[in-house]
């Protein structure tokens, strides 16, 4: 069970983003503050697992509580919430779980409180930050959030719910520097996140995965691995 702080000076938007909170039955305690300060005394009084804070507040900013409480020995979670997307970069330079655009939509804000969840039980505060370049903006987006990567030529393209970026990293080079992540090559043109996989087909001696309603081959010479990675994770009996 989680305990939560949401700092924003504006009144409805505190009650709105607690309102949907109160819903996730992996929330337990919710504190609400209408400026940092008042942020910063419930983490003195209460035990905090994580914060939702917005960034433009007077006075003491998002920013500037987790500014404060980066220099905690064990700081809680992280995440923004704010109508700007400018303040990305420097939201994941200080760390932050995740970060959340204004109006919040239920399911996004189920899967804050899911790696707040993985924190938590991981004990790790620092989330792997892939930087990307979509239209003249650069994004930060979490390695976690990408599902697949397509290769493209010399460049790959990150698959994530909502959207893909082209980056210039040929596949064979991601496939070995995210192997320790749970990334696995399944085809000469597909990296795919095992955690991510949602079935498995094999019939007539061809093989796919399903990932985010997109249905990826696996080639033969990469299914001896897709099967031994599927059958380390399967839960068998005790004794």
């Amino acid at each position: 069970m989680v305990n939560v702080v949401i700092a924003d000076d504006e009144f409805p938007a505190v009650e709105a983003l607690a309102y949907l909170l109160s819903r996730d039955p992996r929330i337990e305690n919710i504190y609400k503050a209408m400026s940092g300060a008042e942020a910063l005394r419930a983490l003195e009084s209460h035990n905090v697992d994580a914060l939702f804070l917005d960034i433009h507040m007077p006075a003491l900013s998002g920013l500037d509580i987790a500014r404060v409480i980066s220099r905690f020995s064990r700081p809680p979670a992280v995440v923004f919430v704010t109508a700007d997307e400018d303040q990305a970069l420097q939201a994941f330079e200080l760390a932050a779980v995740d970060y959340l655009l204004k109006p919040v939509r239920p399911e996004r804000l189920a899967e804050s409180v899911r790696r707040i969840c993985e924190l938590i039980e991981d004990g790790d505060t620092k989330p792997e930050v892939i930087t990307v370049d979509q239209g003249g903006i650069t994004k930060m987006i979490r390695r976690d959030e990408i599902k697949y990567v397509q290769a493209q030529g010399d460049y790959a393209r990150l698959h994530t719910a909502e959207a893909s970026y082209l980056i210039r990293v040929p596949l064979n080079d991601l496939e070995q520097q995210w192997e320790d992540a749970g990334y696995l090559r399944i085809h000469r043109s597909y990296l795919v996140a095992m955690n991510q996989v949602q079935q498995v087909r094999i019939t007539a001696g061809k093989a796919s995965v399903l990932i985010n309603g997109a249905e990826l081959p696996v080639s033969r010479r990469h299914l001896p691995a897709v099967r031994d990675k599927l059958e380390a994770n399967r839960v068998r009996p005790r004794g």
